[in-house]
């Protein structure tokens, strides 16, 4: 099993030699600015990491995983608009729309999710890009109460933030042709893995659930979740141990 540390070099690799539709001309240059960004590649991570548990080569796993980074950046690309969130720098440079301007963001952050279907619709099943899909529109839907100012903090985090690590475990499952009735603790490790890491998020920035439930209690819910997970884990006959690593490194994150 790789660590974290070798899949995530993976990512970036691929990443890196990704080739995008010629027909966007100089526009690959504001998307692969958006994808450069750093960041820890947690999504794509975890969906080698559960590839290889399952007994499928990360390396198959890849186009899939870089799909669902891509959409991760096209969400991050147009969440900094200042339509949504307004925010001048991510990551301690300035964000697309301030680096090419708005337009040019826009047109990228579209571009990035089509690349990222793309990149779906490579393998044989079409359930590949149906799990992309179904979990961009989740995510869309909870940037959508987020601006709406939906008083429903645990659905919205389950969508704007949930959607993506749920798709992240079940795209491996789909890459690897895992059939639906042994899918079920598999994603049900991935629901709790979204709650914990927006917890995680949430007691880092002191916004969201800090807000409503205070940090100590915020903390415990974060605990609770990472124990579940780990709990979900158990019941699954593979070999987690990669996935149980993460879980582990998240709950470190909020001491």
């Amino acid at each position: 099993m790789r660590a974290p540390d070798e899949l995530r070099s993976l990512v970036e690799g691929y990443l890196l030699s990704l080739d995008l539709s010629d027909e966007l001309g100089d526009l690959q240059d504001s998307m692969r600015y958006a994808l450069s960004g750093g960041g820890k590649r947690i999504r794509p991570v975890l969906c080698l990491a559960t590839a290889e548990a399952i007994g499928c080569p990360p390396e198959r796993a890849l186009p899939a995983a870089a799909a669902l980074e891509l959409v991760h950046s096209f969400s991050l690309v147009h969440d900094d608009l200042p339509a949504l969130d307004d925010d001048a720098e991510r990551r301690g440079r300035p964000s697309t729309h301030i680096q090419w301007g708005e337009a040019v963001a826009i047109l990228a952050g579209d571009a990035l999710f089509g690349e990222a279907v793309r990149l779906a619709l490579s393998y044989p099943s079409p359930a590949v890009a149906r799990e992309l899909i179904t979990a961009t529109q989740g995510m869309i839907g909870g940037q959508y109460l987020d601006i709406k100012g939906s008083g429903d903090l645990t659905e919205l985090h389950r969508l704007k933030t949930g959607r993506l690590f749920t798709a992240a475990i079940g795209l491996a499952l789909e890459v690897a042709e895992v059939p639906t009735s042994a899918q079920a603790p598999w994603r049900a490790f991935a629901e709790e893995l979204g709650l914990l890491f927006q917890l995680v998020d949430d007691l880092l920035d002191r916004d969201g659930y800090v807000l409503v439930h205070g940090v100590e209690e915020t903390r415990h819910l974060a605990d609770e979740a990472a124990a579940r997970a780990q709990a979900k884990l158990a019941t699954i006959d593979a070999d987690t141990s990669v996935l149980q690593e993460i879980v582990a490194s998240l709950v470190a994150r909020t001491s």
